[in-house]
């Protein structure tokens, strides 16, 4: 549709039938030239109201239809950044109606507008799979009627999949778009073995991902490593190109007191972790590209030369298949797999740690898991990674990147750190200074600024 086209009908009466998502602004006032670029002008009383009381920067708030091609909410770092922009972009006063798969927990108090279910695939685990491809199908479906029903001002698409259906929509409807990338999307079919840059399907994908990233006006990544990918690899312009860290709630995530000692030896004891062992934590996905099977390769070496530690390993899919592997490495009464740990609780798990551990080996996405246990103030050993540099800087313990005698040394030495309080009190001040999401989430409406008039 050319810019100088008429609306369809069906979208014109949407405009004038619309209702708006919850948490949105209750007083509007429709403008006609607005309609041109799919957006809306405040009345005068709520714009008054937002300078008097400093909310909604920078200027006023949008409606937000949100496009998250994952099973939202689950327990891990995707939907993680997700809920929490949206939660602070709602504080700010701006409203966000999100559309996503079929599965996924609801959480109370967001707007949320599922794809209709599929009968031969009604749940979907994390990572690349050919069903995908129908589930994509039926959230481009969901966002066209989310997006005619309630006409949002700006569409925050996230992953690849996302801003596709987010730029054809906003073409057809002529709402603009900001993209939510979270890493490359053949370097992560690669990272989950679903696709070898040898196949012949890996240039024309590589293609899609370079004509979507090209076609973004505004692109938001969650480190300085994946901007500086953007356009050195892919060839976006430095300037739409902004970088959004992800965050931490600080309050949500804290060490523990001294008053939480007997609770925290009860959850110990309801783990059947022996006393007296120090804790390694890991909280995350569990997969060879996170560098699960790297970590219980290391945790063999470690307890060959200490056995006073334990390895509390928290997270899904495959936990099986990972008990049956520490199994095999004669580790398995020196590891607790927990499964999927719900978002809330995690910081009460989190908290019977000595050491934390992120041993991702993905060189595209970020690891929001690395804040929250900064927050925590867990020493943190890590894969000398760019991402972790950028979060940990000169407090990480590193070690060379998918090297398992190389983690466990590092493991070693957070262990027996003899500043290991000191080390764990600036990395909570550091993620509290640089890496809270109201900070990302001034900078996502600059963004929406930029596009939305």
């Amino acid at each position: 549709m050319a810019h100088g086209d008429q609306l369809p009908i069906a979208c014109v009466n949407a405009w004038d039938a619309v209702e708006w998502p919850e948490g949105a602004p209750d007083s509007w006032e429709y403008h006609p030239e607005s309609r041109q670029h799919g957006c809306r002008t405040p009345s005068r009383e709520t714009e008054r109201k937002s300078q008097l009381d400093g909310t909604n920067r920078p200027g006023r708030p949008y409606a937000v239809l949100m496009i998250a091609p994952t099973s939202f909410f689950s327990d891990y770092g995707c939907s993680v950044r997700i809920l929490e922009e949206i939660r602070a972009l709602r504080r700010m006063g701006h409203g966000v109606t999100v559309c996503t798969y079929r599965s996924g927990q609801d959480v109370p108090g967001l707007s949320i507008r599922r794809t209709p279910g599929i009968p031969f695939r009604a749940h979907h685990e994390v990572g690349s799979s050919p069903h995908k491809i129908a589930f994509d199908l039926l959230l481009f479906w969901t966002v066209l009627v989310a997006a005619l029903r309630r006409r949002p001002d700006v569409i925050h698409a996230h992953m690849h999949e996302g801003a596709l259906i987010g730029l054809v929509v906003g073409r057809l409807l002529r709402i603009p778009m900001v993209f939510d990338f979270q890493g490359s999307l053949t370097g992560e079919m690669v990272d989950h073995h679903f696709l070898h840059p040898d196949s012949p399907f890996y240039r024309p994908l590589r293609w899609l991902e370079t004509v979507i990233d090209h076609k973004s006006r505004i692109i938001l990544t969650s480190s300085h490593n994946a901007r500086d990918l953007l356009v050195t690899q892919f060839g976006c312009l430095s300037e739409r190109v902004q970088t959004v860290p992800d965050g931490v709630d600080a309050q949500a995530f804290y060490p523990p007191s001294d008053s939480e000692q007997e609770s925290l030896a009860r959850r110990r004891a309801s783990l059947l972790i022996p006393p007296g062992r120090k804790i390694v934590v890991y909280l995350g996905l569990l997969a060879g590209y996170q560098g699960t099977d790297a970590l219980l390769e290391a945790a063999a070496r470690l307890l060959a030369v200490r056995d006073d530690v334990h390895f509390l390993i928290m997270g899904f899919p495959s936990v099986e298949d990972y008990r049956q592997k520490a199994r095999q490495l004669g580790i398995s009464a020196h590891t607790t797999f927990t499964g999927k740990i719900p978002y809330e609780q995690a910081r009460n798990y989190l908290a019977l740690g000595d050491v934390a551990v992120a041993p991702k080996l993905s060189a595209t996405e970020g690891s929001g898991k690395i804040l929250n246990y900064m927050a925590m103030g867990l020493p943190t050993v890590a894969f000398e990674a760019p991402v972790s540099r950028e979060y940990l800087g000169s407090e990480g313990i590193y070690a060379a990147c998918g090297d398992a005698a190389s983690l466990a040394e590092a493991l070693l030495f957070g262990l027996q750190d003899q500043n290991v309080a000191g080390r764990g009190q600036v990395l909570r001040r550091m993620a509290i200074d640089a890496h809270t999401w109201d900070h990302a989430a001034e900078t996502i409406v600059g963004a929406y600024a930029r596009v939305c008039p």
